[in-house]
């Protein structure tokens, strides 16, 4: 895989501020009332997502490794510990909206608090320690980033739900509207591929587990399904047809009475959808996202064609090997049209999540670390399905081609969207 995608991580100090520092510049156009809102169960509020990302630090690194250090507050364990049983009780997903306090400022002092800590760890330690440390160091700046990414799908959720709609921050200059690259389907051929991760650089427990796995040949499209072929699937009563649904699909678009992907709005000129820059009329180019597993399924059924599975996805990624993506670093915060005349796979990095039909199983091998780490993966390893490949809200730097992100198949406020294979 090319190394613009996934450079090997390396523990620095500079790295370390980097990335703690791109948390808090997410944070920074909310107001303080933003930063406690949960409308809804999935979505946790950014001020609860910036103190859990610095407890992490504080219960993992500094309590066990840095002599004499005290905590910051007795209570925060609890406040902003997610799912870890293994270090005791917190307070439930669904209630988190209710942490008006501690105030937004007592949370930017525990980062900072943490963070001063964590320098002088880098200090003290002899060098034996501090590289034993290291790995800890970097899945603890690795969980940062998938809390910058729900950061920004949480924030864009939660603006969607206020009456305003107000804008996260200005969207860039709109160039000229440009037809998307021609849909064609790229052969991969059949035979055994090593799935899983090889490599010395991190990656997290889920991806391991090299094993083989014989595909046979199949096509798979060379860019992700845009807005304006997702138009025609419902402008044909893709929603009403139920030949397109699996059951529990079905079920879920009749009771929430869904008709289009969310954060579309249909308004007397045509479509528009909510963003991150405010409310914009649909660019039929763009890759269509945040869909449900479902939603995607039923299009690729509309369409006659099928999703890929995870195995065929990293297949296909060995064999293209795709360059480059469309990630938060680009500060576009939607997905872009893909490039016209643009030669492999497009959009495999970046942009979208896409939805594989893979049930999110462990490797052969699998086993959980022991202690509280163990239970960051693989007691989720059930009723959920597997995407691949990142999207415009996912640091450059965190994706690879062997990650593994999984969702529960209802699941949209995500950037999740569709490529097609037969």
């Amino acid at each position: 895989m090319n190394t613009t995608i996934a450079p090997e991580p390396l523990v620095s100090l500079e790295r370390y501020q980097d990335i703690r520092a791109r948390t808090e510049k997410i944070c920074q156009p909310l107001e303080p009332e933003d930063t406690v809102v949960q409308p809804m169960v999935d979505v946790s509020p950014p001020k609860w997502h910036m103190a859990h990302a610095t407890w992490f630090f504080e219960t993992f690194v500094l309590e066990p490794h840095l002599p004499g250090y005290k905590l910051f507050h007795p209570s925060y364990g609890f406040l902003f510990n997610s799912y870890y049983n293994t270090v005791g009780n917190r307070v439930q997903r669904d209630a988190r909206s209710t942490l008006t306090r501690p105030p937004l400022r007592d949370v930017y002092a525990y980062r900072q608090h943490v963070d001063e800590h964590i320098y002088q760890l880098l200090q003290v330690l002899p060098e034996e320690q501090l590289t034993n440390l290291m790995p800890l160091l970097e899945l603890g700046l690795q969980h940062e980033q998938q809390h910058q990414e729900l950061l920004i799908t949480d924030i864009k959720y939660i603006l969607s739900t206020n009456p305003l709609l107000p804008v996260y921050k200005p969207g860039p200059q709109k160039a000229p509207t440009t037809p998307a690259m021609a849909a064609q389907f790229m052969q991969v051929p059949g035979g055994i591929y090593t799935i899983g991760y090889q490599g010395d650089g991190f990656c997290f427990d889920n991806e391991q587990g090299v094993h083989e796995v014989l595909l046979p040949e199949f096509k798979v499209m060379n860019r992700l399904v845009t807005n304006g072929e997702y138009l025609e699937f419902m402008q044909d009563g893709g929603y009403s047809d139920f030949r397109h649904w699996l059951d529990e699909g079905l079920a879920m678009i009749k009771t929430a009475g869904l008709k289009a992907p969310l954060y579309w709005v249909e308004q007397e000129d045509g479509w528009y959808q909510f963003s991150l820059h405010g409310l914009v009329k649909i660019d039929l180019h763009q890759p269509v996202c945040h869909i449900s597993f479902y939603e995607a399924n039923a299009y690729a059924t509309w369409a006659g064609k099928r999703l890929l599975t995870e195995f065929e996805w990293e297949a296909a990624s060995q064999v293209y090997a795709p360059t480059g993506g469309n990630f938060v670093e680009s500060e576009l915060l939607e997905p872009t049209a893909a490039k016209p005349g643009g030669a492999g796979l497009q959009q495999l990095y970046g942009d979208a999540w896409e939805w594989t039909y893979s049930a999110y199983h462990p490797y052969p091998g699998f086993s959980k670390a022991p202690g509280a780490l163990g239970e960051y993966n693989g007691k989720f390893m059930l009723n959920q399905m597997v995407l691949r490949g990142g999207s415009c809200a996912t640091p450059q730097s965190h994706i690879r081609t062997t990650y593994r992100n999984f969702f529960h198949p209802d699941k949209r406020w995500q950037y999740n969207g569709i490529r097609l294979a037969q």
